[in-house]
């Protein structure tokens, strides 16, 4: 099947430079690319593309009013093409959460040398893309300026760094979760339903270097749990959860004593990506064992598969997001090939998982 692609840019040189790319693969094909949102609104009245490559500033629309406005009239998936800037990687997260699909980067200068060099995440986007069950993507995104009244108080950040033997102590179990394509609005239905006294979370979700950063002080200011973007050293705490650096790996370790803590470091890609959750899981398996909850969910391709059979064979409970849930099954597919899961849950039952995790179990359920 050949994917059909709108590319939306005011800029002529991105324009060009993504359609030579697009040119390329004999699956995909340019049926229009224009320069900003109101003339793509004209082009739509006579074209439905499968996919939308997207600009965020443009003049007379803007990318997120054009995405908000397809979204709730005629959703197509969307891949916000951004600069990596903290405004923009603050408005892509904005934009993960009305409902785009994934976002790609674009650098500021060197156009034509840097887009070609990310042709291949260019291309894994818009196939990804192409293959999302959409009603997911509506059911999980989110409003942007949501608010959530009824989570307890958020546990203070200082005496999460200052009383690790109070409320704060060191996680006894550790809940890994692993995620991509549709991710990002996947664990902001978790994370908001948390409360403090849930275990110490740590994440992988697939996303560009400098992005993570937005992600995480976006769900910290929902969340009464603290999220943060991981930095080596930091401890895993109940009513945590610690988030990987884009463009790094993060691992769990064990300190003297058994408390748990992460390190974040560079490295070659894992599974094809960095951060990567097989690096992640594996590491739990080895440091927390049967101690500790893996959880892999939405996302394309097949990350994640093996670190969590590992986990499973380490004595950890293993659970994969169903693929009524999911925006895309791939993922948790493979995972459940492998036989790397004991059980499969909602999106919505996950949660209460977290919560009533146990790290003593006498049998595995």
């Amino acid at each position: 099947m050949t994917i059909k692609v709108m590319i939306v840019d005011d800029s002529a040189v991105v324009r060009q430079c993504l359609k030579s790319i697009f040119d390329k693969h004999h699956d995909i094909e340019v049926v229009a690319a224009v320069q900003d949102p109101i003339f793509a609104l004209k082009r739509l009245e006579k074209i439905t593309p499968d996919v939308i490559t997207l600009d965020i500033e443009m003049p007379r629309m803007d990318g997120i009013t054009f995405l908000t406005k397809i979204m709730k009239e005629n959703p197509i998936p969307v891949v916000m093409c951004s600069t990596l800037t903290t405004k923009s990687s603050r408005t892509s997260i904005q934009a993960l959460s009305i409902g785009a699909v994934d976002v790609i980067t674009k650098p500021t200068m060197n156009l034509k040398q840097s887009l070609g060099d990310s042709e291949t995440e260019i291309i894994n986007s818009v196939r990804a893309a192409a293959k999302v069950n959409l009603s997911k993507v509506a059911n999980t995104a989110t409003n942007y300026n949501r608010t959530y009244p009824n989570i307890r108080p958020k546990l203070n950040a200082d005496v999460i760094v200052s009383k690790p033997m109070g409320r704060a102590r060191a996680s006894s179990s550790v809940v890994a979760l692993g995620a991509s394509t549709g991710g990002t609005q996947a664990l902001e239905r978790v994370l908001v339903s948390l409360t403090t006294e849930c275990p110490g979370i740590v994440i992988v979700q697939h996303m560009p270097e400098a992005f993570t950063a937005a992600f995480a002080e976006r769900l910290d200011s929902l969340c009464c749990i603290h999220v943060k973007e991981g930095q080596t050293g930091d401890e895993i705490l109940p009513g945590k959860a610690i988030i990987a650096p884009g463009g790094k790996h993060m691992i769990v370790k064990t300190k003297y004593g058994g408390a748990p803590y992460i390190e974040v470091k560079d490295g070659p890609l894992v599974s094809r990506h960095k951060p990567s959750v097989d690096v992640l899981f594996r590491s739990v398996a080895k440091a927390i064992g049967q101690k500790s909850l893996g959880i892999i969910m939405t996302g394309m391709g097949d990350d994640g598969a093996n670190g969590l059979l590992e986990m499973r064979q380490s004595g950890a409970r293993t659970v994969a997001q169903d693929e009524a849930s999911c925006v895309i099954f791939g993922m948790p597919a493979v995972a459940i090939q492998k036989e790397a899961t004991d059980e499969q849950l909602p999106l919505d039952n996950i949660a209460a998982l977290i919560e009533t995790f146990a790290p003593k179990r006498s049998a595995r359920l």
